[in-house]
Order: structure tokens, then C-alpha cells, then sequence
């Protein structure tokens, strides 16, 4: 997101950026699965932070997080496709900067 986009996050909202490539997967054999092929379970989906509320506790810009795509919110901000949701509908948050206690971590906040 563009610095001079003028759009301030509030509360525990926190914006992410849309992966137009995840929908479409591989599978081990090398298949092609489109993102409109139905799944028996949901898949949940990583996207990188561009935004965060000044509530949000857990998660900075640059994080990558995960989150069900089927409970997301779309918005259009400068011809760019974002999620907005809550923090509370993060399961999990990859970052560097979670790796500082040592190195016992996994990397992921759960």
C-alpha cells in the first residue's frame, strides 16, 4: 500500500493484501486445482499486513498472518484489492521479529 494512500485503520482492524496467485494450487502430482474447485475441508490462507488499528496488539505491518478467506471483507483502495477483517480473526502470525527469544520458537504466534 502506497504511502500516500490516505487511510487510517481504527480499533483492532487490520488490513491485508490479497494474494491473487493463492487461489489456484498444484497438487503433489503436479495437477492444477483452480480456486473455484470445491474442497470438502476449508482452507485458510496467509496474506501479508499493510494496516493495523491502534488496538491490535498481536500483529504490525509487514506480519504475515492466517485466516479463513471465506470470513473476509473486500475492499477496493486505489484500484488495489485488500481484506479487511479483525484481529481476533487471525489464527496465526509469522513474523522475524517472534524468533528473538532464543530460538525455541517455531516462528508463528498461535
Amino acid at each position: 500500500m502506497s504511502e500516500k494512500t490516505p487511510i487510517r485503520m481504527l480499533h483492532d482492524r487490520i488490513l491485508v493484501e490479497v494474494d491473487q496467485e493463492a487461489g489456484e494450487r498444484r497438487s503433489s502430482g503436479g495437477i492444477v486445482i483452480p480456486a473455484t474447485a470445491a474442497m470438502g475441508a476449508r482452507r485458510l490462507a496467509w496474506s501479508e499486513v499493510v494496516a493495523v488499528g491502534p488496538h491490535a496488539r498481536s500483529v504490525q505491518v509487514g506480519d504475515k498472518v492466517l485466516f479463513d478467506p471465506e470470513d473476509k471483507s473486500e475492499v477496493e483502495v486505489q484500484g488495489e484489492i485488500y481484506v479487511l477483517m479483525r484481529e481476533r480473526d487471525i489464527h496465526a502470525v509469522a513474523a522475524d521479529r517472534l524468533d528473538d527469544d532464543g530460538g525455541d520458537s517455531t516462528g508463528l504466534y498461535l
